[in-house]
């Protein structure tokens, strides 16, 4: 992704060791997530009828992953031998797969916002999917996402060994602009969302008493974990990366920048390996979520998951909402309290709101 720093000249000498164990994260990354993204997009649009938000943008970052591992064989052909598809296919990977981090991390960023709603502000949720806000937010997430990427286009370049794993800034603030920006938006503040965001669900989270309502959230939050995991080493070498121009003209600070440029390097094959990685882990999940549905055809079990997740999504509307409307109905004197039908209709559209 941001590759401030090229490899070290011996390791691409020959295909080493470091170069082997790169193309066999790689390899698997491709055998496993591929078709593992494939059959989630199509379980989804061929079976899930009534899909709730939730089951929506898990659609959607099926998308991303996938668009990302279709670039997996240019890499481990460049690995192999050197990037011989020219500078143009190079801009365009790096764009892509930038691209898709944004994506993906603003994916997970809205399942955590809309499981927050759903649970602690069931109405404002139901008004949500009334008005259909939910497709209205994808497409300028999308373009979000494209749009943060373009500064790759211009700076991205072959280095010295014909690998498309170098960047190259005009100057200093560029580069310091381009580093905040991908990681304060591509990792910190979604990130710190969604730490809020569940950190207000937590006591709600452990008063669940049925383990089917428990699920979705459970899933949700190791997508979240995962997804942390495999980009926090990505984000750190940014920082190193910052600390060193921030230090580079200081004479009593040089050998703590060589240290920190060394540190960067020696990061490079692990934190982009992760960065594959993370595109693959989702769909074994969610094999694993669907185990307690399995029936006779393993894509069964993920349907029948997908369905589960949508009908969830409407019990803890349905629980929330009767929640509320007995918490009015307790405050309220009982000749106040109001026998309008319209109370029951509420709570009957919010029973299908997040199907």
């Amino acid at each position: 992704m941001n590759g401030t720093s090229t490899l070290p000249s011996k390791e691409m000498e020959a295909f080493d060791g470091g170069s082997v164990a790169a193309c066999v994260i790689l390899s698997i990354s491709f055998l496993v997530g591929t078709p593992g993204n494939i059959l989630v997009i199509w379980t989804i649009l061929q079976h899930v009828k009534k899909r709730s938000h939730t089951v929506m943008l898990i659609l959607h970052l099926a998308i991303a992953d996938l668009l990302v591992l279709i670039t997996l064989p240019l890499w481990i052909f460049s690995f192999i031998h050197s990037w011989l598809f020219g500078e143009a296919v190079c801009k365009a990977m790096v764009y892509i797969v930038n691209s898709c981090m944004y994506a993906s991390v603003f994916l997970i960023t809205l399942m955590s916002m809309e499981r927050f709603i759903a649970v602690r502000h069931p109405f404002a949720c139901v008004s949500w999917k009334k008005r259909n806000l939910l497709n209205k937010v994808l497409l300028p997430l999308w373009i979000s996402a494209f749009l943060l990427s373009i500064p790759v286009i211009p700076t991205q370049i072959l280095d010295d060994e014909e690998q498309c794993l170098s960047r190259n800034y005009t100057s200093v603030s560029q580069e310091v602009v381009c580093l905040l920006l991908e990681t304060l938006l591509g990792f910190v503040i979604p990130f710190s969302i969604m730490v809020i965001c569940y950190s207000c669900l937590w006591s709600r989270i452990t008063q669940m008493t049925f383990k089917s309502k428990q699920n979705p959230m459970v899933l949700i939050i190791s997508i979240v974990v995962l997804f942390a995991l495999c980009w926090i080493p990505h984000h750190v070498g940014n920082i190193l990366s910052l600390v060193a121009l921030i230090i580079e003209n200081s004479s009593s600070y040089s050998d703590l920048m060589q240290s920190l440029e060394s540190a960067r390097e020696n990061m490079a094959f692990a934190t982009g390996a992760l960065v594959f990685i993370s595109s693959t882990v989702n769909p074994i999940l969610y094999v694993f979520a669907a185990r307690t549905f399995r029936s006779s055809l393993w894509e069964s079990g993920m349907l029948k998951l997908f369905r589960h997740i949508s009908s969830s999504a409407t019990g803890e509307g349905t629980k929330e909402l009767s929640f509320v409307s007995k918490r009015h109905s307790s405050q309220c004197e009982p000749s106040a309290c109001s026998t309008d039908p319209k109370v029951f209709v509420d709570i009957d559209i919010g029973e299908n709101a997040f199907s």
